[in-house]
Protein backbone atom coordinates (compact mmCIF):
# COMPACT_ATOMS: atom_id res chain seq x y z
CA UNK A 1 0.00 0.00 0.00
CA UNK A 2 1.28 3.77 -1.02
CA UNK A 3 2.86 5.30 2.34
CA UNK A 4 0.71 8.40 1.18
CA UNK A 5 -2.93 7.07 1.64
CA UNK A 6 -4.56 8.81 4.28
CA UNK A 7 -8.66 8.39 5.55
CA UNK A 8 -9.88 11.58 7.11
CA UNK A 9 -13.35 12.56 7.82
CA UNK A 10 -16.07 14.05 6.09
CA UNK A 11 -15.21 18.29 7.35
CA UNK A 12 -11.59 17.63 6.48
CA UNK A 13 -12.24 15.74 2.98
CA UNK A 14 -14.70 18.81 2.39
CA UNK A 15 -12.37 21.40 3.32
CA UNK A 16 -9.73 20.00 0.64
CA UNK A 17 -12.80 19.70 -2.04
CA UNK A 18 -13.36 23.57 -1.43
CA UNK A 19 -9.82 24.17 -1.91
CA UNK A 20 -9.06 22.35 -4.78
CA UNK A 21 -11.83 22.32 -6.96
CA UNK A 22 -15.07 24.38 -6.20
CA UNK A 23 -13.16 28.14 -4.11
CA UNK A 24 -14.72 31.23 -5.99
CA UNK A 25 -18.13 30.01 -6.75
CA UNK A 26 -20.04 32.54 -4.81
CA UNK A 27 -21.11 35.76 -6.91
CA UNK A 28 -20.48 33.58 -10.62
CA UNK A 29 -23.12 34.77 -12.87
CA UNK A 30 -24.76 31.91 -14.83
CA UNK A 31 -26.66 31.36 -18.05
CA UNK A 32 -27.22 33.13 -21.63
CA UNK A 33 -25.45 36.35 -20.66
CA UNK A 34 -27.88 38.15 -23.28
CA UNK A 35 -30.95 35.89 -21.57
CA UNK A 36 -31.98 33.82 -18.79
CA UNK A 37 -29.29 34.19 -16.49
CA UNK A 38 -28.80 33.71 -12.43
CA UNK A 39 -26.20 35.24 -9.89
CA UNK A 40 -24.65 31.99 -7.37
CA UNK A 41 -24.72 34.00 -4.17
CA UNK A 42 -24.29 31.22 -1.84
CA UNK A 43 -21.90 28.29 -4.11
CA UNK A 44 -20.36 25.22 -2.77
CA UNK A 45 -17.37 27.44 -1.32
CA UNK A 46 -19.63 28.94 1.28
CA UNK A 47 -20.81 25.14 2.61
CA UNK A 48 -24.00 25.88 3.77
CA UNK A 49 -27.16 23.60 3.76
CA UNK A 50 -27.88 24.64 0.20
CA UNK A 51 -27.00 26.59 -3.35
CA UNK A 52 -28.55 30.06 -3.95
CA UNK A 53 -29.16 32.00 -6.95
CA UNK A 54 -30.96 34.91 -7.35
CA UNK A 55 -32.68 35.42 -10.69
CA UNK A 56 -34.56 38.03 -12.54
CA UNK A 57 -37.27 39.86 -10.60
CA UNK A 58 -36.95 39.28 -7.00
CA UNK A 59 -37.17 35.49 -6.59
CA UNK A 60 -34.25 33.20 -5.10
CA UNK A 61 -33.85 29.57 -6.12
CA UNK A 62 -32.85 27.02 -3.29
CA UNK A 63 -31.21 24.00 -4.44
CA UNK A 64 -29.84 21.11 -2.26
CA UNK A 65 -29.01 17.29 -2.24
CA UNK A 66 -29.42 14.42 0.07
CA UNK A 67 -27.97 10.78 0.20
CA UNK A 68 -29.89 8.50 2.74
CA UNK A 69 -28.48 5.19 4.36
CA UNK A 70 -32.30 3.54 3.20
CA UNK A 71 -31.50 -0.03 4.32
CA UNK A 72 -28.02 0.15 6.19
CA UNK A 73 -30.00 2.60 8.67
CA UNK A 74 -29.37 0.42 11.77
CA UNK A 75 -33.29 0.45 13.19
CA UNK A 76 -34.00 -0.91 9.39
CA UNK A 77 -31.73 -3.74 9.78
CA UNK A 78 -33.19 -4.36 13.39
CA UNK A 79 -37.11 -4.32 11.40
CA UNK A 80 -38.06 -1.27 13.21
CA UNK A 81 -38.26 1.10 10.00
CA UNK A 82 -40.57 -0.04 7.35
CA UNK A 83 -40.23 1.19 3.38
CA UNK A 84 -42.67 3.68 3.93
CA UNK A 85 -40.89 4.80 6.58
CA UNK A 86 -37.49 5.67 4.87
CA UNK A 87 -39.00 6.76 2.01
CA UNK A 88 -40.94 9.40 4.05
CA UNK A 89 -37.36 10.00 5.69
CA UNK A 90 -35.53 10.67 2.20
CA UNK A 91 -37.72 13.61 1.29
CA UNK A 92 -37.75 15.22 5.19
CA UNK A 93 -33.86 15.00 5.50
CA UNK A 94 -33.65 17.02 1.97
CA UNK A 95 -36.55 19.37 2.72
CA UNK A 96 -35.02 20.08 6.13
CA UNK A 97 -31.95 21.86 4.23
CA UNK A 98 -34.55 24.39 2.20
CA UNK A 99 -36.01 25.15 5.45
CA UNK A 100 -33.10 26.06 6.70
CA UNK A 101 -32.16 28.47 4.34
CA UNK A 102 -35.78 30.13 4.90
CA UNK A 103 -37.32 29.13 1.87
CA UNK A 104 -40.62 27.23 0.10
CA UNK A 105 -40.19 23.69 -0.70
CA UNK A 106 -41.71 23.72 -4.02
CA UNK A 107 -40.42 20.37 -5.52
CA UNK A 108 -38.65 17.41 -4.40
CA UNK A 109 -36.52 15.03 -7.14
CA UNK A 110 -36.02 11.58 -5.85
CA UNK A 111 -33.34 8.75 -7.00
CA UNK A 112 -34.74 5.27 -6.37
CA UNK A 113 -33.17 2.44 -6.94
CA UNK A 114 -33.72 -0.86 -6.11
CA UNK A 115 -32.26 -4.86 -5.89
CA UNK A 116 -34.28 -7.66 -7.74
CA UNK A 117 -35.40 -8.99 -5.28
CA UNK A 118 -37.62 -6.04 -3.91
CA UNK A 119 -40.80 -6.94 -4.94
CA UNK A 120 -43.52 -4.29 -6.02
CA UNK A 121 -45.56 -4.02 -2.65
CA UNK A 122 -41.82 -3.05 -1.17
CA UNK A 123 -41.03 -0.23 -4.02
CA UNK A 124 -44.48 0.97 -4.01
CA UNK A 125 -43.98 1.47 -0.21
CA UNK A 126 -40.58 3.33 -0.55
CA UNK A 127 -42.99 6.03 -3.17
CA UNK A 128 -46.04 6.69 -0.97
CA UNK A 129 -43.68 7.34 2.21
CA UNK A 130 -42.01 10.18 -0.73
CA UNK A 131 -45.60 10.63 -1.45
CA UNK A 132 -46.82 11.34 1.71
CA UNK A 133 -43.76 13.05 2.88
CA UNK A 134 -44.19 15.80 -0.18
CA UNK A 135 -48.29 15.88 1.07
CA UNK A 136 -47.12 16.56 4.35
CA UNK A 137 -44.64 19.64 3.24
CA UNK A 138 -46.97 21.45 0.79
CA UNK A 139 -44.58 20.02 -2.19
CA UNK A 140 -44.68 17.45 -5.14
CA UNK A 141 -42.56 14.84 -6.27
CA UNK A 142 -41.44 15.84 -9.85
CA UNK A 143 -39.40 12.96 -11.07
CA UNK A 144 -35.81 11.90 -10.90
CA UNK A 145 -34.63 8.26 -11.72
CA UNK A 146 -36.01 5.18 -10.89
CA UNK A 147 -33.86 1.66 -11.70
CA UNK A 148 -32.12 -1.38 -10.56
CA UNK A 149 -28.81 -1.33 -8.30
CA UNK A 150 -27.81 -3.72 -5.71
CA UNK A 151 -29.13 -2.69 -2.88
CA UNK A 152 -32.02 0.44 -2.03
CA UNK A 153 -29.99 2.97 -3.00
CA UNK A 154 -32.35 6.55 -1.45
CA UNK A 155 -31.19 10.16 -2.77
CA UNK A 156 -32.85 13.09 -3.44
CA UNK A 157 -32.59 17.11 -4.31
CA UNK A 158 -35.07 19.23 -2.74
CA UNK A 159 -36.22 22.73 -4.56
CA UNK A 160 -37.49 26.07 -2.68
CA UNK A 161 -38.22 29.73 -3.05
CA UNK A 162 -38.01 32.90 -1.47
CA UNK A 163 -37.34 36.50 -1.83
CA UNK A 164 -34.28 38.20 -2.73
CA UNK A 165 -32.34 38.66 -0.05
CA UNK A 166 -34.36 37.58 2.58
CA UNK A 167 -32.41 33.41 2.12
CA UNK A 168 -30.86 32.43 5.35
CA UNK A 169 -27.32 31.22 5.59
CA UNK A 170 -24.78 30.13 8.56
CA UNK A 171 -22.90 33.29 8.46
CA UNK A 172 -24.28 36.63 9.89
CA UNK A 173 -24.15 35.47 13.93
CA UNK A 174 -22.74 38.70 15.63
CA UNK A 175 -21.61 38.97 19.42
CA UNK A 176 -24.85 39.38 21.17
CA UNK A 177 -26.51 37.43 19.07
CA UNK A 178 -29.46 34.79 20.86
CA UNK A 179 -28.74 30.92 19.88
CA UNK A 180 -32.41 29.59 19.73
CA UNK A 181 -33.27 25.72 18.87
CA UNK A 182 -36.90 24.74 17.66
CA UNK A 183 -37.47 21.68 20.05
CA UNK A 184 -35.14 19.05 21.63
CA UNK A 185 -32.33 17.72 20.14
CA UNK A 186 -30.52 14.12 20.45
CA UNK A 187 -33.90 12.10 20.27
CA UNK A 188 -33.01 10.20 16.58
CA UNK A 189 -29.34 9.75 18.19
CA UNK A 190 -30.93 7.98 21.78
CA UNK A 191 -33.15 5.95 19.43
CA UNK A 192 -30.09 4.32 17.89
CA UNK A 193 -28.00 3.98 21.14
CA UNK A 194 -30.97 2.41 22.58
CA UNK A 195 -32.66 0.06 19.90
CA UNK A 196 -28.72 -1.55 19.05
CA UNK A 197 -28.59 -2.15 22.67
CA UNK A 198 -31.96 -2.91 23.93
CA UNK A 199 -31.90 -6.99 23.16
CA UNK A 200 -28.67 -7.48 24.47
CA UNK A 201 -28.68 -5.70 27.15
CA UNK A 202 -32.57 -6.27 28.18
CA UNK A 203 -33.26 -3.03 28.56
CA UNK A 204 -36.95 -1.89 28.63
CA UNK A 205 -38.60 1.68 28.83
CA UNK A 206 -42.52 2.29 29.17
CA UNK A 207 -44.01 2.34 25.62
CA UNK A 208 -44.42 5.78 25.45
CA UNK A 209 -40.55 6.29 25.62
CA UNK A 210 -39.90 4.14 23.19
CA UNK A 211 -42.91 5.10 20.75
CA UNK A 212 -40.96 9.23 21.20
CA UNK A 213 -37.34 7.30 19.79
CA UNK A 214 -39.00 5.66 16.78
CA UNK A 215 -41.55 8.66 16.05
CA UNK A 216 -38.57 10.87 14.78
CA UNK A 217 -37.57 8.15 12.47
CA UNK A 218 -40.80 7.14 11.11
CA UNK A 219 -41.79 10.54 11.17
CA UNK A 220 -39.34 13.37 11.19
CA UNK A 221 -40.64 16.67 10.52
CA UNK A 222 -38.75 19.29 8.33
CA UNK A 223 -39.26 22.58 10.36
CA UNK A 224 -40.72 24.77 7.05
CA UNK A 225 -43.18 27.01 8.62
CA UNK A 226 -40.13 27.74 11.21
CA UNK A 227 -38.08 28.63 8.20
CA UNK A 228 -40.30 30.68 6.90
CA UNK A 229 -40.79 32.59 9.85
CA UNK A 230 -37.54 33.58 10.21
CA UNK A 231 -36.88 34.67 6.68
CA UNK A 232 -39.98 36.42 6.14
CA UNK A 233 -39.69 38.77 9.39
CA UNK A 234 -36.17 38.99 8.70
CA UNK A 235 -35.54 37.54 12.52
CA UNK A 236 -32.68 35.17 12.13
CA UNK A 237 -28.87 36.64 11.04
CA UNK A 238 -27.68 32.93 10.36
CA UNK A 239 -29.70 29.31 10.67
CA UNK A 240 -28.74 25.64 10.18
CA UNK A 241 -30.60 22.20 10.58
CA UNK A 242 -29.27 20.22 13.20
CA UNK A 243 -29.29 17.35 11.61
CA UNK A 244 -25.47 16.33 12.63
CA UNK A 245 -26.74 17.22 16.05
CA UNK A 246 -26.17 19.98 18.16
CA UNK A 247 -22.91 20.30 18.60
CA UNK A 248 -21.50 19.67 14.99
CA UNK A 249 -24.36 22.76 14.73
CA UNK A 250 -23.15 24.99 16.93
CA UNK A 251 -19.54 24.33 15.63
CA UNK A 252 -20.57 24.96 12.23
CA UNK A 253 -22.20 28.11 12.73
CA UNK A 254 -19.80 28.88 14.85
CA UNK A 255 -16.94 28.46 11.89
CA UNK A 256 -19.56 30.07 9.34
CA UNK A 257 -20.02 33.49 11.38
CA UNK A 258 -16.99 33.75 12.81
CA UNK A 259 -18.16 33.77 16.10
CA UNK A 260 -17.50 32.40 19.67
CA UNK A 261 -21.35 31.02 22.10
CA UNK A 262 -21.31 29.99 24.75
CA UNK A 263 -23.98 27.75 25.92
CA UNK A 264 -26.19 27.71 28.96
CA UNK A 265 -26.34 23.95 30.80
CA UNK A 266 -29.63 24.91 32.25
CA UNK A 267 -31.36 26.23 29.08
CA UNK A 268 -30.63 23.34 27.18
CA UNK A 269 -34.04 21.54 27.00
CA UNK A 270 -34.17 17.44 27.60
CA UNK A 271 -36.70 14.88 25.78
CA UNK A 272 -37.47 12.70 28.20
CA UNK A 273 -36.45 9.40 26.09
CA UNK A 274 -32.92 11.20 25.61
CA UNK A 275 -32.62 11.42 30.02
CA UNK A 276 -34.11 7.96 29.88
CA UNK A 277 -31.65 6.44 27.34
CA UNK A 278 -28.49 8.79 28.99
CA UNK A 279 -28.76 6.80 32.12
CA UNK A 280 -28.46 3.08 30.24
CA UNK A 281 -25.81 3.87 28.18
CA UNK A 282 -24.02 5.54 31.16
CA UNK A 283 -23.93 8.80 29.86
CA UNK A 284 -25.45 12.23 31.17
CA UNK A 285 -28.57 13.56 29.46
CA UNK A 286 -27.10 16.68 28.55
CA UNK A 287 -23.73 15.24 26.93
CA UNK A 288 -26.36 12.80 24.64
CA UNK A 289 -28.54 15.62 23.84
CA UNK A 290 -25.57 17.54 21.92
CA UNK A 291 -23.92 14.13 20.38
CA UNK A 292 -24.52 13.01 16.50
CA UNK A 293 -28.32 12.68 15.62
CA UNK A 294 -30.08 13.05 12.77
CA UNK A 295 -32.38 15.15 14.09
CA UNK A 296 -34.42 18.44 12.09
CA UNK A 297 -34.25 20.83 14.44
CA UNK A 298 -33.56 24.55 13.39
CA UNK A 299 -30.63 26.43 15.52
CA UNK A 300 -30.61 29.85 14.65
CA UNK A 301 -29.31 33.31 16.14
CA UNK A 302 -31.55 36.48 16.65
CA UNK A 303 -30.41 40.04 17.69
CA UNK A 304 -30.96 40.14 21.06
CA UNK A 305 -33.38 43.33 20.24
CA UNK A 306 -34.99 41.15 18.14
CA UNK A 307 -35.72 38.07 20.49
CA UNK A 308 -38.84 39.16 21.76
CA UNK A 309 -40.47 40.18 18.31
CA UNK A 310 -39.07 37.02 17.20
CA UNK A 311 -40.55 34.68 20.14
CA UNK A 312 -43.84 36.31 19.36
CA UNK A 313 -44.48 35.96 16.05
CA UNK A 314 -43.69 32.07 16.85
CA UNK A 315 -45.93 32.21 19.54
CA UNK A 316 -48.82 34.12 16.82
CA UNK A 317 -47.75 30.72 14.34
CA UNK A 318 -48.43 28.21 17.27
CA UNK A 319 -44.35 27.91 17.14
CA UNK A 320 -42.11 28.23 19.95
CA UNK A 321 -37.94 28.00 20.55
CA UNK A 322 -35.77 28.02 23.43
CA UNK A 323 -32.77 30.00 23.76
CA UNK A 324 -29.39 27.59 24.84
CA UNK A 325 -27.22 30.68 25.03
CA UNK A 326 -25.36 33.99 22.81
CA UNK A 327 -23.00 34.42 20.58
CA UNK A 328 -19.43 35.84 21.48
CA UNK A 329 -16.54 37.40 20.23
CA UNK A 330 -14.76 34.74 18.37
CA UNK A 331 -11.89 34.31 20.87
CA UNK A 332 -13.80 33.34 23.49
CA UNK A 333 -14.27 29.95 22.04
CA UNK A 334 -17.22 27.63 22.39
CA UNK A 335 -18.27 26.80 25.92
CA UNK A 336 -20.75 25.33 27.56
CA UNK A 337 -21.78 27.56 30.99
CA UNK A 338 -22.21 24.61 33.62
CA UNK A 339 -24.86 24.81 36.92
CA UNK A 340 -21.41 25.19 38.83
CA UNK A 341 -21.08 28.61 36.57
CA UNK A 342 -17.75 27.63 35.13
CA UNK A 343 -16.78 27.27 31.73
CA UNK A 344 -16.32 23.60 29.92
CA UNK A 345 -15.85 22.34 26.50
CA UNK A 346 -18.95 21.32 24.73
CA UNK A 347 -19.66 17.92 25.45
CA UNK A 348 -20.54 15.54 23.52
CA UNK A 349 -19.41 13.93 20.07
CA UNK A 350 -19.99 15.40 16.81
CA UNK A 351 -20.80 13.58 13.71
CA UNK A 352 -18.33 13.55 11.15
CA UNK A 353 -19.41 10.69 9.12
CA UNK A 354 -16.38 8.30 9.64
CA UNK A 355 -16.00 4.82 10.85
CA UNK A 356 -14.79 6.23 14.87
CA UNK A 357 -18.30 7.53 15.02
CA UNK A 358 -20.34 4.33 15.26
CA UNK A 359 -16.65 2.84 17.28
CA UNK A 360 -17.61 5.25 20.07
CA UNK A 361 -21.30 4.59 19.78
CA UNK A 362 -20.59 0.75 20.47
CA UNK A 363 -18.09 0.54 22.75
CA UNK A 364 -20.42 3.10 25.48
CA UNK A 365 -19.07 6.51 24.71
CA UNK A 366 -21.31 9.46 23.68
CA UNK A 367 -21.30 9.70 19.35
CA UNK A 368 -24.62 8.61 18.34
CA UNK A 369 -25.34 7.64 14.38
CA UNK A 370 -28.34 6.47 12.27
Amino acid sequence: MPLNVTYSDEPTRIAKLVDAYLAGQSGSVLGDGDGPHATLTVGADVRDDCAVYDLPGPVTLVVGSDYVRGPKFVLYEHGLLTNVDIGYYLVAANVSDIAAMGAAPIGVLTVVRYPHDLDDGGFLDIMAGIHQACTDFGTLNVGGDIGNAERIVLSASAIGLCRTGTALTRRGAQPGDQLCVTGPCGVLGAAVAYYLKRVANGWSLPDTLEEDLLAGWRRPQARVAEGRLLSTGGYATACQDTSDGLKATIEQLAAASGVGFDIVEDNIVIHPAVSAVAKLIGSDDVTLAMSASADFQLAFTVPADRLDACRDAFARAGLAFDVIGRATPPEAGLALIGRDGARHTLPGVAWKHQATDVADLVTGTTAVTP
